[in-house]
């Protein structure tokens, strides 16, 4: 079969026993892992901080606005909670909610127009305290937002299929990579990993087994790059075809790092592929568009991920 054990078995941190009995796909293809942990303490499990910084900007904006508006809104209902006297001013307003409501606003963000004013002992402690917790949150606020514009992401994009076709006179499975921004990386490295299952002792076991490739790194990555694993006598998927491939419930891993010239640090990114997602007998399209003297080369992203078969 090209592979003898013990040669290229590898851990990846999964564990023997779950890589061996799993047959869930380990890796995302947005790079998350298929893992869901149990068990700790519901206190112990929450991370805001990590999930604030790694959230989409959509959700990170939804939750700043919804958690500005639900605080102001309690405080609106503490000020009511102290009685019908115990705000003064803006009569166009009325005396219920919405008046509570606008001054908490204008406490909450250190406005301070003076059209509503607290009378009091209660509604005065109630403000001290929305002054105090409107300090801290736009501090925790400022400091989230830094915290994401300076924390270093990679966007790389992946094609959605791997393809299996005939390279220089042997077969090879390759992927088609390119970065999504127009940021610059450089020293960019690749690792490919895959999991199947084989038998030994009769019975069926998960291993793993480095992919060697023709490029494994690149020093400049400023178009797209089409990863090759040649697929000759000493690699793991000699003598495997489409149909022996699905069978050993395969997946492809591959991680992929690189620096990131902008803010001088390392970047990472990966994805992994199942059988479905391996295209055989084809071939990936053209992605660069034809160049003209003078200007600059262009790829066409929008075909990263297109393919033909082969006739």
């Amino acid at each position: 079969m090209g592979w003898r054990r013990g040669d290229e078995d590898k851990d990846l941190g999964l564990g023997s026993v779950v890589a061996e009995r799993s047959r869930e796909r380990f890796l995302n293809r947005d790079g998350s892992f298929n893992v869901v942990r149990h068990g700790l303490p519901f206190l112990e499990s929450l991370s805001p901080y990590h999930s604030l910084l790694t959230i989409s900007w959509t959700r990170f904006h939804a939750v700043l606005v919804g958690s500005y508006l639900v605080a102001n809104a309690v405080f609106a209902i503490a000020y009511l909670a102290c009685g019908p006297g115990a705000l003064e001013g803006a009569a166009s307003l009325g005396t219920g909610f919405a008046r509570a409501f606008f001054f908490s606003v204008e406490t909450f963000s250190t406005i301070g127009f003076g059209n509503i004013t607290p009378t009091g002992l209660a509604a005065n402690v109630v403000m001290t305290a929305e002054a105090l917790l409107g300090l801290l949150w736009v501090a925790m606020a400022t400091g989230l937002l830094f915290a994401r514009f300076s924390r270093p992401t990679a966007r790389i994009l992946f094609s959605r299929r791997a393809v299996v076709a005939p390279y220089r006179g042997i077969t090879a499975l390759m992927f088609r990579v390119a970065n999504g921004r127009t940021n610059q990386l450089i020293d960019v490295k690749t690792r490919v990993m895959l999991g199947r299952l084989v038998t030994e002792d009769g019975r069926k076991t998960r291993r793993f087994f480095d992919l060697p490739l023709e490029r494994a790194e690149v020093m400049f990555f400023p178009l797209s790059w089409t990863i090759v694993h040649p697929i000759d006598e000493a690699s793991p998927l000699w003598g495997l075809d489409e149909e022996g491939f699905r069978a050993a419930d395969s997946e492809v891993l591959m991680l992929l790092s690189g620096t990131d010239e902008t803010f001088s640090q390392t970047v990472h990114a990966r994805t992994s592929y199942k059988p479905d997602e391996v295209a055989w007998n084809a071939r990936f399209s053209g992605i660069f568009d034809s160049p003209v003297e003078g200007e600059h080369l262009a790829i066409d992203l929008r075909r990263l991920s297109d393919i033909e078969p082969l006739s």
